[in-house]
C-alpha cells in the first residue's frame, strides 16, 4: 500500500482547494494507493459531503492547527505541535506515509525536511527542482530554483548529480545531460562560481556533463536535460517562465504548448536530497494544481528516488 500523505490545510484556498484536489487525485490512482489528508477532520468531512464524496476515500488525520503563511517557520514548526504540516513529517518520518506534499507554509516544509527527515548524508546542501516545457511532451529540469541563493562549486556540482538522478529515475531519460547555467558557453566564462563548479564537473563520470548552457537554452531541449544554477538565479528563472505563460496566455489562448507553461500542470517541486518525498506547491495552488501535486508525489514514491539517491552518495 503506498500512502501519500497531504497537508488539507496548506494554501491560500485551504482546506477547499486541497480537499478538491484530493478528490480529482482518486481517479489517477491504483487500488493500493491511498491519500492521507492531514487537517481539521471536521472541514475536511464537510467538504467531501459538498463533493458528494465519502470520507472513506481517505485516510483522516485530525489536527487542530495551521501554520500560517505569514509566521516565523521554524518558530512555529515547534509551537504549533499539532498543526497540519508537523502532523504530517512526523507520520512520513515514522513510516505512516510514504510521502508528503503541501501548498502552505514554504519556510515550514523546509524546516520538517531538515529538522525530522532530515537531509541524505554525503549531500551538502538539499535543492529545491523546478520544470521548464521545452516540447509538447518534454521538460528540462532546473535546481536549485530558491533554496540556495548562495552556492559554493561543490553544492553546484552535487546538484548535477541530483538533477540527474531525477531525470533519470522519474522523467525516465536513460542518460540525462547535465549543463550549468552561464553567461556564455566557453569553459572561462561565468564568475568565480560557475568556473569552479565547470572544473569540479568537467573531470566527472558521476554524471553526463555537456558543458555551460545560456539563458536561451533553456527553452529547447537541443543542449541539456538538467540545468544547474544556485537558488537565486533558479528562482529568478522560474518566476520569469510563469510570467511567460501569463504574458503569451493572452495572445494565444488556446496553444497547447504555451499552456504547458502553467505551472499547474505540474503541481509542485520536489525537494531533492533528504530521505524521504517532499513536494511544495505553489499557495495559490488549485484543486487542479493540487491534483498533479499529489500524481507527482505518487511518482516520485513509486521511483524509489529517495533510496536511489542515497546508494549515489554512499
Amino acid at each position: 500500500m503506498i500512502r501519500i500523505g497531504v497537508d488539507a490545510m496548506g494554501g491560500d484556498f485551504a482546506p477547499d482547494a486541497a480537499v478538491s484536489g484530493a478528490v480529482l487525485a482518486l481517479q489517477h490512482l491504483k487500488a493500493d494507493e491511498r491519500i492521507v489528508l492531514f487537517g481539521d477532520k471536521q472541514q475536511i468531512i464537510d467538504i467531501l459531503a459538498r463533493e458528494n464524496v465519502s470520507p472513506d476515500k481517505f485516510d483522516i488525520v485530525h489536527t487542530s492547527e495551521v501554520i500560517e503563511m505569514g509566521e516565523h517557520p521554524s518558530k512555529a514548526f515547534s509551537k504549533k505541535t499539532d498543526s497540519s504540516i508537523v502532523k504530517g513529517f512526523m507520520a512520513l518520518a515514522a513510516g505512516q506515509i510514504d510521502g508528503f506534499a503541501s501548498a502552505g507554509s514554504t519556510g515550514a516544509m523546509m524546516v520538517g525536511a531538515f529538522m525530522v527527515v532530515k537531509q541524505i548524508p554525503g549531500v551538502i546542501r538539499p535543492g529545491i527542482a523546478g520544470f521548464i516545457p521545452v516540447s509538447e511532451n518534454k521538460l528540462n529540469l532546473i535546481l536549485d530554483v530558491g533554496l540556495n541563493p548562495d552556492c559554493r562549486p561543490d553544492v553546484l556540482f552535487q546538484y548535477g548529480k541530483l538533477g540527474s538522478i531525477y531525470a533519470k529515475q522519474v522523467l525516465g531519460i536513460d542518460y540525462p545531460r547535465v549543463a550549468l547555467l552561464n553567461i556564455g558557453e566557453e569553459e572561462e566564462k561565468g564568475n568565480l562560481i560557475t568556473k569552479g563548479a565547470f572544473e569540479i564537473m568537467k573531470e566527472t563520470s558521476e554524471f553526463n556533463f555537456v558543458g555551460n548552457v545560456e539563458g536561451h537554452h533553456l527553452f529547447h531541449d537541443k543542449k541539456a536535460d538538467v540545468i544547474v544554477c544556485d537558488g537565486f538565479v533558479g528562482n529568478v528563472v522560474l518566476k520569469e517562465a510563469e510570467a511567460f505563460y501569463h504574458l503569451l496566455k493572452k495572445f494565444s489562448p488556446e496553444n497547447t504548448f504555451i499552456e504547458r507553461f502553467n505551472s499547474e500542470n505540474y503541481g509542485g517541486t520536489p525537494v531533492l536530497g533528504v530521505n524521504k518525498p517532499v513536494i511544495i506547491a505553489h499557495g495559490a495552488s488549485s484543486p487542479v494544481a493540487i491534483m498533479n501535486m499529489i500524481i507527482q508525489t505518487r511518482e516520485v514514491i513509486i521511483s524509489n528516488l529517495c533510496e536511489k539517491i542515497k546508494k549515489a552518495f554512499v
